[in-house]
């Protein structure tokens, strides 16, 4: 545990490019530094990263030796093509996986891939490997975007939870009342497994609304208004951002929140500036 005594993990994405790869892989040993339980690294829709998500996935967990949990997502992929996954972690030594319904991809529709839903994902691979992975799964205190509504969308967390999964990681947020609210719900509906927040530092908020209107994150119309106002200001927006975020996490570690777990963007500075003020 790094020396804060916060316990943290962290998340990347795959990178197109070779310059944004070395990127990512410098961000990982700077963040490696903070002693995180593990960091996560996500999968295109239907695949379209597969390669690149396996590369990275063993290069942190070998190369940079912190333990790393490749995300699945089984909408466009078969059965056979997750058991190989599986198989190819398992070997590796992996041993945490972030277990995931995913987006689908432009022009697929629905039907594509032979499991559904997150739940049916986190069974699978129960099935398959027993115990050997750590589960983690995605949890939405605002709800999903595409959630009939809050209720629905508890009823889905909850099946995921009694499928096998061993702690959940929040979309994010930034109102830590969300998260306790559904925090409180899961407890109520008999689900104990820990529920991490998922954190994500604010550095450009023209990229940061676009992303949350996306996928469901509401930005309180107050932090929107301050940031509006600094414009083009990235160090005005930075120093901001990392007050605001700040705070929210210390909320959410005094109410309970067992860890946090940062989107980095690739990048450290920002979540490193979160974790000096905590």
């Amino acid at each position: 545990m790094s020396n804060n005594k916060i316990p943290v993990s962290f998340e990347f994405f795959p990178t197109k490019t070779e310059a944004g790869h070395e990127k990512l892989i410098a961000a990982a040993h700077v963040l490696a530094e903070q002693q995180p339980e593990f960091f996560s690294v996500t999968y295109g829709a239907g695949g379209s990263t597969r390669d690149r998500t396996v590369n990275t996935v063993l290069q942190l967990d070998q190369q940079v030796k912190i333990p790393t949990a490749p995300h699945l997502s089984c909408v466009g992929d078969s059965k056979e093509d997750l058991r190989q996954l599986l198989t190819e972690y398992r070997e590796a030594g992996i041993r945490r996986i972030v277990a995931l319904r995913g987006d689908l991809p432009s022009g697929m529709g629905r039907a594509s891939g032979e499991l559904r839903y997150a739940n049916e994902l986190v069974e699978f691979i129960r099935a398959e490997t027993g115990d050997h992975f750590i589960i983690e799964v995605a949890a939405y205190p605002e709800a999903h975007p595409q959630a009939r509504n809050f209720e629905t969308d508890l009823d889905n967390f909850v099946r995921k939870a009694q499928a096998g999964a061993d702690s959940a990681i929040t979309q994010y947020f930034f109102n830590a009342d969300c998260y306790f609210h559904f925090v409180d719900r899961v407890r109520q509906a008999g689900v104990e497994i820990p529920i991490v927040p998922g954190i994500m530092p604010i550095t450009n908020y023209t990229s940061l609304s676009r992303f949350s209107d996306a996928c469901g994150a509401e930005i309180p119309r107050w932090i929107r208004k301050q940031l509006e106002s600094y414009g083009d200001d990235s160090a005005s927006i930075a120093a901001f951002g990392a007050e605001v975020i700040s705070d929210m996490c210390q909320r959410l570690l005094a109410g309970g929140a067992p860890s946090l777990h940062f989107y980095t963007l690739n990048q450290a500075e920002p979540s490193l500036a979160i974790l000096r003020n905590l």
